[in-house]
């Protein structure tokens, strides 16, 4: 791999990662040696790349670096672009023009060539007929999990008899025909999954989750048996 490509593929390496990794890890990535990537590494820093390292320990990328997509391969960027053209195509309303906002963005900052290929990538996906009443819905449940705060909401279960849930939406599934909130029932004080279509109605109360999202949702892979890096 050239040198450029290279650098490109360590920053990439670094910005995956939530902890330092050994400049022995990076380098068996990269196929050189640890001298070759200490060099590396500090070619990078002197062209700004704001990395942290410390002997023993490792590197690290701080928050907030920006990479031009000026080295997605060719099937990075067509994943992107029907990822994008499949949530442009959702009637969530908001998070629908956001997607398309953001591959213009991608757009906008590519060079002639990429942005060509952008264009011509010729991945459509197929979208199925959703609920445009529930766009408001989707949104409140969105700012909720971003917030970390409570839900309530007015919810039928399968055989249509009402309830009023307390919940923490820790995750919200978006399959063909539904949409799904995995979610903590403080009246169950258990997870619980609730499907949009059954909710009448929705409100964002003052209550706070009892623990980070993050950590709800890792307690969610772990009962139900999957690993959340899979």
């Amino acid at each position: 791999m050239a040198r450029t490509g290279r650098l490109f593929a360590i920053i990439d390496g670094l910005r995956r990662r939530r902890r330092p990794v050994t400049a022995e890890a990076l380098a068996g990535e990269q196929g050189v040696s640890v001298r070759t990537l200490y060099r590396d590494i500090q070619a990078l820093i002197a062209l700004g790349a704001p990395i942290d390292g410390e002997a023993g320990v490792g590197y690290v990328l701080r928050p907030g670096f920006f990479l031009p997509p000026l080295m997605f391969t060719a099937d990075e960027l067509e994943a992107l672009v029907l990822g994008a053209r499949w949530v442009e195509g959702r009637q969530d309303g908001a998070l629908s023009r956001a997607a398309g906002l953001a591959l213009a963005k991608i757009a906008a900052a590519s060079p002639d060539e990429l942005r060509q290929r952008i264009d011509e990538a010729g991945l459509w996906p197929v979208n199925s007929r959703w609920r445009e009443t529930d766009a408001p819905l989707l949104a409140t449940v969105r700012e909720a999990m971003r917030a970390e705060k409570t839900l309530h909401i007015d919810y039928a279960d399968e055989s249509g008899k009402a309830t009023t849930r307390a919940i923490w939406p820790a995750a919200l599934a978006y399959f063909e025909e539904k949409q799904v909130i995995a979610a903590w029932c403080l009246l169950r004080q258990d997870f619980r999954s609730f499907r949009i279509d059954r909710i009448a109605a929705a409100r964002i109360g003052d209550e706070g989750f009892g623990r980070r999202r993050a950590v709800l949702m890792a307690d969610w892979w772990r009962q139900n048996g999957l690993d959340a890096a899979s």
